[in-house]
């Protein structure tokens, strides 16, 4: 089965972090993707840019309205994801809870959702 890990993260608290600290985190980042590839879990991961690049989109009534940034404000954003293959939701966590961005922010687990 197919689970998204949505990393979410406070941008102030991660802009907290000394140069060294970020390029740690980042090199453990890899390490990990490279495992769970090499383990045949990775299907997709990716990084996002902050919240001030993004849009968010709404179509009602047949009228489109495009605002910036994200649709709620809150502390915690999402930062990236890792869409991976585990057998079911006990090893979705476990493997959640080796992401190096968990020490930082959080993690949430979701399995992907089949239509048609």
């Amino acid at each position: 089965m197919k689970y998204l890990c949505a990393v979410y993260l406070v941008p102030a608290e991660m802009q907290k972090l000394a140069a060294t600290e970020k390029a740690t985190l980042d090199r453990a980042s890899v390490q990990f993707d490279e495992g769970l590839r090499k383990k045949g879990h990775l299907i997709a991961v990716s990084a996002l840019q902050p919240t001030k690049t993004a849009k968010t989109v709404r179509s009602r009534g047949g009228r489109i309205a495009v605002t910036d940034g994200p649709f709620a404000e809150t502390k915690e954003v999402l930062g990236g994801f890792i869409f991976i293959e585990a057998q079911n939701m006990e090893e979705a966590v476990q493997i959640a809870s080796e992401i190096p961005m968990a020490k930082y922010g959080s993690i949430e687990v979701r399995p992907e959702m089949k239509i048609g």
